[in-house]
């Protein structure tokens, strides 16, 4: 549950804080004193969008903390323990507490966290989300909305999981359909494909590139291109070193004579036997020298048809790398994608036989899934009907009557029933869900937004959160002026409603709730906030601070005679017969509350 909620510099609010209790939370105060701004910065908590326009004026950021107390038998409990552990945000120390905050800043940043670290905005709403659930005003007109009536049916008949099948088949029945419209394009087109593919992949097979070849080729050009100067450069170099020019020996005879003369030198001092040394190596590097200089010249060829092989070659080279690549690699790698689509398209026949297979097959298991679904659906939405009316009818609308519609409509290439009926679908399955009513007797069940008058509206409103708060199970169940239209003899109903929520058993009609909640409900209507269990004033004060008025926010916890105070001051009566009422008020609360009315 809630235990504690802390917020700073948030709209008109500078520094508040608030302990819940277990049970029914009231809170009361005048309009405009900050009751629903509260509720605001729960839903903050809860993913709504940041605005720079909640930080209060003059300051810099705003800050929501919540604290939350986890029950360890609750169901929910054991999916958050298992979700904070998964992401590393668990207190082993402290695994019954669980500190949620969000910090909104005035240059639009917000840092969200979970025990003291920060997380995405995702992970802190798939918390909350499932800890706190906010029936605001908005929400009268979202339930009037067709579109929304499915998600409500399902979630009342605890059907998400067959609904998330039903979701999965589809998904994976637009993959093929995907598929099989990339396949069953433009015959024209494809065969276009197919010729171009087969003339690049034949183009490159066909010049049997490797590697590496380029260079070599480029390498080989040269040589060839410049055969006759290089052997006139080789032959030169040989000679140098053999044979000289006549008169003067050639290189060799001359490193051979002084290396001679360092040998005997080396006999005569020894310490010039590394110097001998070196010139014999010296000497015999210049042989081998001579030799490859001599073999160079011999390998060495003037073939002008060579010449034009390689030349053409490099220009085959050169025109694929215009078309398919910078490089031999590139190009290769052009020619195996290449040949990947044209092997993809030339069993495009064979694939789309298979892929309508598939289909069929998904057509088929989605059809079964969603008739199945379809079947859930009406049991639960005549199990929701039998509860609305029963609500209804405590909330003085005892002859009106509640329906859930579920129809389907025929679709040429839609899901195929069990039946063979071929109908249309989506993720949610074959079909559309409405709520109905009719508020007088004779009047047919017709949509509940073209029905209800304003007071019946909220009276449905009601009842159909009633009906599913029994099925939900979030731990706190937030109310935002949900008796707006509602008059003080219907409020009381409506409080001995809302406390039942929490796990208790007023004695009156249908079975007390299945899962326990703490709620925080607030109301302008005496009746209903007698029921609270805990009971907090809001109101504003303007005080000036350094010359200037500011609107502050004040909560405060109503015991007793202030409570009656405040009971009395929502009724319109000052006087000792108005306390009176209100004693009296409370004490039929106190008798339902013990079961004893």
């Amino acid at each position: 549950m809630l235990h504690e909620l802390r917020i700073r510099n948030f709209a008109i609010i500078d520094d508040l804080q608030l302990r819940f209790g277990p049970g029914l939370n009231i809170l009361t105060g005048e309009t405009g004193a900050g009751k629903s701004i509260i509720i605001d910065a729960v839903s903050l908590l809860l993913g709504d969008r940041a605005l720079s326009e909640w930080v209060r004026a003059g300051t810099e950021r705003a800050e929501i903390e919540a604290t939350f107390r986890l029950d360890a038998t609750s169901e929910v409990s054991a999916e958050l323990s298992t979700t904070l552990e998964q992401e590393g945000l668990d207190d082993p120390d402290h695994p019954e507490w669980l500190i949620l905050s969000r910090e909104v800043r005035l240059n639009g940043r917000n840092i969200c966290r979970v025990n003291g670290r920060a997380v995405s905005l995702q992970v802190l709403s798939e918390l909350t989300t499932r800890l706190v659930d906010v029936h605001g005003q908005g929400e009268h007109l979202s339930l009037l909305q067709p579109r929304a009536h499915i998600r409500l049916l399902d979630r009342y008949g605890n059907l998400m999981l067959r609904r998330g099948e039903v979701a999965e088949a589809v998904a994976r029945l637009r993959t093929v359909r995907r598929e099989l419209q990339r396949l069953r394009q433009d015959a024209r087109t494809l065969a276009q494909r197919v010729d171009m593919l087969s003339f690049q992949v034949d183009e490159i097979d066909g010049a049997q590139l490797k590697p590496g070849e380029d260079g070599e080729l480029e390498s080989e050009r040269r040589r060839l291109s410049n055969a006759e100067t290089l052997l006139t450069l080789a032959q030169a170099g040989q000679v140098i070193l053999t044979d000289g020019d006549g008169e003067t020996p050639g290189a060799l005879d001359l490193v051979s004579e002084a290396v001679g003369r360092m040998e005997k030198l080396a006999r005569i001092d020894p310490d010039l036997h590394a110097t001998a040394d070196s010139g014999q190596a010296l000497l015999e590097q210049l042989g081998d020298l001579a030799r490859e200089l001599q073999d160079y010249a011999d390998n060495l060829e003037f073939n002008p048809e060579r010449l034009q092989e390689v030349e053409e070659r490099l220009e085959l080279i050169a025109g694929l790398r215009r078309k398919y690549g910078d490089t031999l690699e590139q190009i290769l790698v052009f020619g195996a994608n290449a040949q990947i689509e044209l092997d993809a398209l030339g069993n495009w026949e064979v694939k789309t036989a298979a892929l309508e297979k598939d289909e069929e097959a998904l057509l088929f298991r989605i059809g079964e899934l969603a008739s199945a679904l379809s079947d859930a659906r009406r049991a639960a939405g005549e199990a929701m009907a039998r509860g609305v009316e029963q609500e209804l009818g405590d909330l003085r609308m005892d002859r009106a009557r509640f329906g859930v519609a579920v129809e389907q409509s025929d679709q040429a290439d839609g899901a195929i029933l069990p039946d063979g009926r071929r109908v249309a679908f989506d993720a949610t399955g074959i079909d559309r869900v409405e709520f109905l009513v009719s508020a007088n007797p004779g009047e047919p069940l017709k949509p509940m937004a073209k029905v209800a008058s304003g007071g019946e509206t909220a009276r449905l409103m009601l009842a159909l959160k009633g009906v599913l708060a029994h099925a939900d199970a979030t731990p706190t169940l937030i109310f935002d002026e949900i008796d707006q239209g509602i008059g003080g003899r219907v409020g009381g109903v409506v409080g001995r409603k809302l406390w039942r929520l929490t796990g208790h058993d007023s004695g009156g009609a249908g079975a007390p709730t299945d899962v326990p909640h703490q709620v925080l409900c607030i109301t302008h209507l005496p009746q209903l906030a007698a029921f609270g269990d805990s009971h907090f004033t809001v109101n504003k004060e303007i005080v000036t601070v350094d010359g200037e008025e500011r609107t502050h926010t004040l909560v405060t916890k109503l015991e007793n005679g202030r409570r009656i105070g405040e009971l009395m001051q929502m009724l319109g009566a000052e006087s000792d017969a108005g306390r009176q009422s209100v004693e009296e008020m409370l004490a039929d609360v106190e008798a339902v509350k013990r079961n004893k009315k």
